[in-house]
C-alpha cells in the first residue's frame, strides 16, 4: 500500500452462488487499480458470503464513483452489496493484531446441535479470544437417519492467548459430560500442519478388548485377571508389577488358544478407515503395547502398520509358561520408544501423534506433539492434551485437519464426494 492515506471499504457480498461470480468481481476491481487486502469467501447451501477488504487509489469523491460501478457488478449478478468504509486507526489496529499466537479449536460430537455450538462459543468469547474463521470438516448429514454411525466436526480458528487455560480446559471437560461433545485444542504452528506419524496403544485402542483379559477367560481366571486389570487401566497399580502378576495367571494355557482369541477381536469403530486414510496420506504407524507381541503382529498384518513394540509371552512344549520374555513395555517405556522411532525416521517427537486409554500412555501422549486420549479412563481424559470420548478412532483425521472430502475411499468406507 502506498503511504498517503487511501481509502479503504470493506465490501461483504451476498446471494446465489454460481461460477464466474468471483471472477466478474475481480475484473471490476482490477479495472479500478483497488489493492486487495483481505479475502473471505464462504457458500452455504449454494448461498454465497464473499468479503473483500479492497483499498482505492483514488480521492474520496472518485471513490464513490468506483463504488457505484461495484454496486452495479453486483446487481448484474443478482449480489446484495453492503460496503463499510474502514478508519485508518482501525485498519491499522487490525493489521497489529496479526502478531498475536493463533489456535484451532476442534469441536467434535455425533450430531451438532445449536446448544453445543453456543455453548463452546461462550467460553471461547469469555477467554478473550478472537474466531476468524469456523467451517466444517464432516460431511453433510443425510435428513433421515440411514442406520450408519454419524459424527459432527467444526473447526474453529483463533487469535490470541486464553485468559486462563486451565480453566478453559476445565470447563471444556464439563461440557463434554453434559453435551456429549469433544473439545480439542491446539496452538496453530508448523508442527501442526506437519505431523508424520501416528503410534497407538493396541488393547481398547485399536482393538475392542483387553487381550489379556480375554486370554485369561480361556485360562478360567477371567475374573481375577480383569479386575487387575482394570486397576491398572486406572493407574491404582503398578503397570510392571500388575502385568507379570497377571500373565503368571495364565499359566499352562496351550499356545493354541492365542490365535482362537486373536480371530475373534473387534476392531473399534473407525480403525480401519484410519488406518489406511494415514498410509495413503503417507504417515507411518506403530503399536506401542503394553500387550503381547502375537496380537499386534496379528494387527500389523491386518492394518499393514510399520512398527510393533509390546511384550513376548515365554511359551514352552506349546503352553505359556506365565512369565514374560525380556523387559516390560511399560508407560516410560512407550514414551523411549516413541522417541527412539520418531529419531529413526529423522522426524522431530513434536511432529509425531499418540492415541491410547489407558494410565500406562500418559508418558507416550504427554511426549508426542499431539496426545490424543481415546476413549479413556477419568485420569487419562484429565491429563491428556486432548480427548476423544465420542466419536470412532477415525476422528484422528479430524485432528490433523482432514475434511470428509479428503479421505481415501476404503472397502469400509467410500469417498465423501467434494463440497464447499
Amino acid at each position: 500500500m502506498p503511504d498517503s492515506p487511501t481509502p479503504i471499504y470493506l465490501l461483504r457480498f451476498t446471494g446465489e452462488d454460481r461460477p464466474g461470480l468471483t471472477a466478474d468481481l475481480s475484473d471490476t476491481l482490477a479495472e479500478h487499480g483497488a489493492t486487495v487486502l483481505d479475502l473471505n469467501q464462504a457458500v452455504i447451501h449454494q448461498s454465497l458470503l464473499l468479503g473483500v477488504m479492497v483499498a482505492l487509489p483514488v480521492d474520496a469523491q472518485d471513490a464513490d464513483a468506483v463504488l457505484d460501478v461495484i454496486r452495479s457488478a453486483a446487481e448484474r449478478n443478482d449480489l446484495r452489496l453492503k460496503v463499510r468504509p474502514i478508519a485508518a486507526a482501525d485498519y491499522d489496529a487490525w493489521v497489529g493484531m496479526q502478531g498475536k499466537p493463533r489456535h484451532i479449536l476442534t469441536l467434535l460430537t455425533r450430531s451438532l446441535s445449536a446448544r453445543q455450538l453456543a455453548a463452546v462459543s461462550r467460553v471461547v468469547a469469555e477467554q478473550g479470544l478472537n474466531i476468524d474463521v469456523i467451517h466444517r470438516l464432516s460431511g453433510r448429514p443425510p435428513r433421515t437417519d440411514d442406520g450408519t454411525p454419524q459424527r459432527a466436526c467444526i473447526e474453529f480458528s483463533l487469535r490470541g492467548e486464553p485468559i486462563d487455560a486451565e480453566a478453559m480446559h476445565l470447563e471444556f471437560m464439563r461440557l463434554g459430560g453434559e453435551l456429549a461433545l469433544d473439545v480439542a485444542w491446539q496452538k496453530d504452528d508448523a508442527y501442526r500442519r506437519s505431523r508424520r506419524m501416528v503410534v497407538f496403544d493396541m488393547d481398547s485402542t485399536l482393538i475392542r478388548a483387553e487381550v489379556i483379559d480375554e486370554l485369561a477367560k480361556e485360562a478360567g481366571v477371567g475374573g481375577e485377571v480383569a479386575a487387575v486389570t482394570a486397576a491398572a487401566m486406572r493407574g491404582e497399580l503398578d503397570f510392571e508389577a500388575s502385568l507379570r502378576r497377571r500373565v503368571a495367571a495364565l499359566a499352562g494355557l496351550a499356545e493354541s488358544k492365542l490365535a482362537e482369541v486373536a480371530d475373534r477381536l473387534d476392531l473399534t469403530e473407525g480403525c480401519a478407515v484410519l488406518l489406511e486414510n494415514l498410509r495413503g496420506l503417507g504417515y507411518k504407524t506403530a503399536v506401542l503395547s503394553g500387550g503381547f507381541t502375537y496380537f499386534g503382529r496379528r494387527l500389523q498384518e491386518r492394518l499393514g502398520l510399520d512398527h510393533v513394540h509390546a511384550n513376548d509371552l515365554e511359551i514352552h512344549d506349546g503352553r505359556l509358561t506365565g512369565r514374560v520374555l525380556g523387559s516390560v513395555v511399560d508407560g516410560p517405556r512407550k514414551a523411549e520408544l516413541l522417541e527412539q522411532l520418531a529419531a529413526a525416521e529423522g522426524i522431530h517427537r513434536r511432529q509425531v501423534v499418540a492415541v491410547g486409554d489407558g494410565a500406562n500412555d500418559l508418558p507416550m501422549l504427554n511426549r508426542a506433539g499431539l496426545g490424543i486420549a481415546f476413549h479413556a479412563k477419568p485420569i487419562v481424559r484429565e491429563q491428556a492434551e486432548q480427548s476423544v470420548s465420542t466419536l470412532g478412532l477415525d476422528a484422528v483425521l479430524y485432528l490433523l485437519g482432514v475434511h470428509d472430502h479428503q479421505r481415501l475411499a476404503t472397502p469400509l468406507q467410500p469417498a465423501v464426494p467434494a463440497d464447499r
